[in-house]
């Protein structure tokens, strides 16, 4: 957690109401940039501290606050669910982001809620994702919809939206396959997933949500543009962030992006999938936790 450490120390040399220095805030940028915060918002955040006036609230305050505004609109909450069932969620991502898993974690959230839910494996090219997913659907008696391994993942796709609709189900999550956003045929082909489902129920998908794995920093903000622009991504799940010094890739995200972080996922188990808290986050990112 070194590049965590970094900004923390930054952040020890900023005192109560003083306006920090020109070099505490060079070696703050610095400190916000590797911690992956990304060179736009960490201007953005030094800037904030220069130009407001000594006195009134500390410089840890206006910090913290002005983190909070770049993550002005991420919220965790599902969004309204359709009035025709089933509410079809479709993950998608690059190989091993965690999408599998996170399909998984999304399942027993909802369960425990008292949703009803069908998850469709349509990972085709990956024998273990679906044997994965239908482990996890008989500890949850929940529905898994596959088929054989290397077949055609818009068929999986069609069928888990028809059997949603059919049984009346709350809501369908389906897991793709790990895909290179640099790829174009592999996004055409994702676009094609997404247009098979709202074949079958109009509106579908009614969200498209990218799991990015926190670790990877920011590449992960590049993955996150090339998805947006290829399947209409509607908010992120960020995977493994309690195991990266470099959990500030979430406000370059925000600050570039135009979607809300709906999950965290914060271990392996089954209920380690937690609504994105920004004030947790960002206190956590200042060591305030």
């Amino acid at each position: 957690m070194r590049t965590r450490e970094s900004l923390r120390g930054v952040l020890r040399r900023i005192t109560s109401s003083q306006r920090p220095d020109e070099e505490t805030l060079e070696a703050l940028e610095e400190a916000l940039i590797l911690a992956d915060v990304g060179p736009t918002a960490a201007l953005r955040l030094v800037e904030n501290l220069r130009r407001t006036p000594v006195g009134g609230e500390s410089p840890h305050e206006r910090l913290r606050k002005a983190m909070l505004e770049i993550l002005t609109g991420s919220s965790s909450a599902l969004s309204t669910l359709s009035e025709d069932r089933p509410h079809v969620v479709l993950l998608v991502g690059v190989n091993g982001s965690g999408k599998t898993t996170s399909a998984a974690k999304l399942a027993a959230r909802y369960v425990a809620q008292g949703h009803s839910v069908i998850l469709g494996a349509a990972d085709t090219f990956r024998a273990a994702a679906v044997e994965q997913l239908e482990v996890w659907g008989e500890r949850l008696n929940i529905e898994v919809i596959s088929h054989k391994p290397g077949g055609d993942p818009a068929a999986v796709v069609y069928d888990t939206c028809a059997a949603g609709r059919s049984r009346g189900v709350d809501i369908v999550l389906i897991d793709t396959a790990g895909r290179l956003h640099t790829k174009d045929n592999l996004m055409a082909e994702l676009s094609k997933i997404h247009k098979t489902a709202g074949k079958v129920i109009e509106g579908a998908p009614n969200e498209v949500w990218l799991v990015l794995d926190a670790t990877t920093g920011q590449n992960g903000l590049r993955q996150a543009e090339d998805f947006l622009r290829h399947v209409g991504v509607t908010g992120l799940i960020l995977a493994k962030l309690d195991g990266s010094a470099k959990g500030g890739v979430v406000l370059s995200i925000a600050e570039t992006l135009d979607l809300p972080i709906r999950f965290v996922g914060t271990g392996e188990e089954i209920d380690s999938l937690a609504p994105f808290d920004a004030e947790a986050y960002v206190n956590g990112l200042m060591g305030q936790d």
